[in-house]
This record gives structure tokens, C-alpha cells and sequence, in this order.
């Protein structure tokens, strides 16, 4: 019998979930964390996803000690923040939003940090890490922003786009992990998961086991 302590994935995203799937992690509960997301005045970016990653993974942490069930559990979570500078794109919900962020996006750099954070049971102990990646935009005619807008693929992203779905033409360079801005660095999670005590291949040896 394995040791591998359950494992909670403090997120709603279907695309955290898919990420962590196509490793072979697959995630004994799913528990999202309702927590207020805005950034503190004079708050940087990669301090906004570092904070914001370990609130989340503390009020799971919270949720899963009060549940016998749940309280051998290790909670992942993770946030990411899209940044042209100190400036933090919000998660797109508005047309008027998602415009503004593909005309601020267009022919520049931006930076997408991804907090990770792992809380262990029984300790409070939280350990967490920030992951950085670099992405520049082509230049954007009128044309394609309003196309992309009409598409909708941009509603409730960090920065107003999916770099895994249409939006993956707009990107002329990448510097760092690809699955870090889809929403989830792999290597630094499995890094991440492993320290706590988390066998990340378990599944691997069993691939009856593994998620489709």
C-alpha cells in the first residue's frame, strides 16, 4: 500500500486539472477556493501570485482539517497573473476588458507568473514558489482583436487570452515554461509535490491508472 498522501487540488480550472492529468497526477478532490483576488495597493505582480497561491492553499487547508477524510490530505494551489511591467492584467470577464488587454499586449513583452503553493498537513507548513515566463505578442491589426473578442476564448483569463487555444498564433517568443502560462508549470509542481512527500509517478506504473 502506498504511503502517497491524498492529494486536493485547491482550483476549479479545467485546465490546471488537465495539466496535472497529463502528467499522471490525478487529484483525489477538487476544492476551489473562494478568496478576493485584488491586489494590494502597490503590490507588485509576482507578489500578488505568490499571495494569492498561499491564501488559497491555507483556506483549503482550513476546509480539509476540519474533515477527517480529508485531513492527511496535501492542498495544491496555484495562481497566475499576467504583468506588461508593474501593471497586472485582470482575468478578462468584460469585451471592454479583453480589449484592452490585446491592445496593451499587441507588439510587446509581458510576463505571466504562476504562484504554486503546497500546504501539509497537520504541520502549517506551506511551501511555495513563483515561476516566470516570458511572452511577446506579434503586432495586432484592428481586424484580429476584434475577431479573437468575437471568439469569447478570452473570457475569465488572466491578461484576456489562451495561449492554448487561438490566441497561440498572437505569440512570436517564449522564454520559460509554456505550461506555466497555459496555468500550471509541470516541473516545478512535480518538484513541488515530490518535496512534500507525494509520489508524482505512482500512476506511471500502473497505466490503467493513468487519466485518458
Amino acid at each position: 500500500m502506498s504511503d502517497t498522501p491524498p492529494l486536493i487540488l485547491a482550483s476549479g480550472s479545467p485546465r490546471r486539472l488537465a495539466l496535472l492529468q497529463q502528467i499522471g497526477i490525478d487529484p483525489d478532490h477538487l476544492i476551489p477556493a473562494d478568496i478576493e483576488e485584488t491586489p494590494l495597493k502597490g503590490e507588485r505582480p509576482r507578489a500578488l501570485a505568490s499571495r494569492l497561491a498561499r491564501t488559497k492553499a491555507v483556506t483549503v487547508r482550513r476546509i480539509a482539517d476540519a474533515d477527517s477524510d480529508l485531513a492527511r490530505a496535501l492542498v495544491l494551489a496555484a495562481d497566475t497573473v499576467v504583468a506588461v511591467g508593474s501593471r497586472v492584467l485582470p482575468k478578462a470577464e468584460l469585451t471592454e476588458q479583453a480589449e484592452a488587454c490585446l491592445s496593451l499586449l499587441s507588439g510587446r513583452g509581458h510576463r505571466v507568473y504562476t504562484g504554486l503553493a503546497v500546504a501539509l498537513p497537520g504541520s502549517g507548513t506551506v511551501r511555495h514558489k513563483v515561476v516566470e515566463t516570458r511572452v511577446r505578442f506579434k503586432k495586432l491589426s484592428r481586424r484580429e482583436m476584434d475577431d479573437y473578442v468575437a471568439s469569447g476564448e478570452w473570457r475569465g483569463k488572466a491578461g484576456g487570452y489562451a495561449i492554448q487555444g487561438l490566441a497561440g498564433c498572437f505569440v512570436v517568443k517564449l522564454a520559460g515554461s509554456y505550461p506555466n502560462v497555459v496555468g500550471l508549470p509541470l516541473y516545478e509542481t512535480a518538484t513541488l509535490l515530490a518535496s512534500a512527500g507525494y509520489d508524482v509517478r505512482r500512476l506511471w506504473r500502473d497505466p490503467l491508472k493513468i487519466p485518458a
